[in-house]
């Protein structure tokens, strides 16, 4: 299993930024795929942006969102800038071995989840 730990969540203004990051540890010799996910009260998850076989970002955070890994430090990035209310949500790191991302479909793919970091952006 891999563990996940993120930081760096808080309460900002509208237009300022975050960075959170995610160490990660355990058995992460076969992690093939990492993101970020967020949901926020009575939303669905949905996946913010993701690090892999490609980069990947939702609609919604592309040109405004970063994401990186320094896998010296074992360390997920995600830098958010310009920050909207919209963004306000429980942010979530995850990461998905190689073989459960060939055998699921959808967030089922990725089967290792931090605790969550909340964005509070007014």
């Amino acid at each position: 299993d891999v563990q996940l730990v993120e930081s760096g969540g808080g309460s900002v203004q509208a237009g300022e930024s975050l960075r959170l990051s995610c160490a990660y540890s355990g058995y992460t010799f076969k992690m093939y795929s990492m993101a970020w996910f967020r949901q926020a009260p009575g939303k669905e998850r949905e996946e913010v942006a993701s690090i892999g076989n490609d980069i990947a970002y939702a609609d919604s955070v592309k040109g405004r969102f970063t994401i990186s890994k320094d896998s010296d430090k074992k360390i997920l990035y995600l830098q958010m800038n310009d920050l909207k209310p919209a963004d306000t949500a429980m942010y979530y790191c995850a990461a998905a071995s190689l073989g459960t991302w060939l055998g699921k479909t959808g967030d089922d793919r990725y089967d290792n989840w931090g605790q969550g970091t909340q964005v509070t952006v007014s």
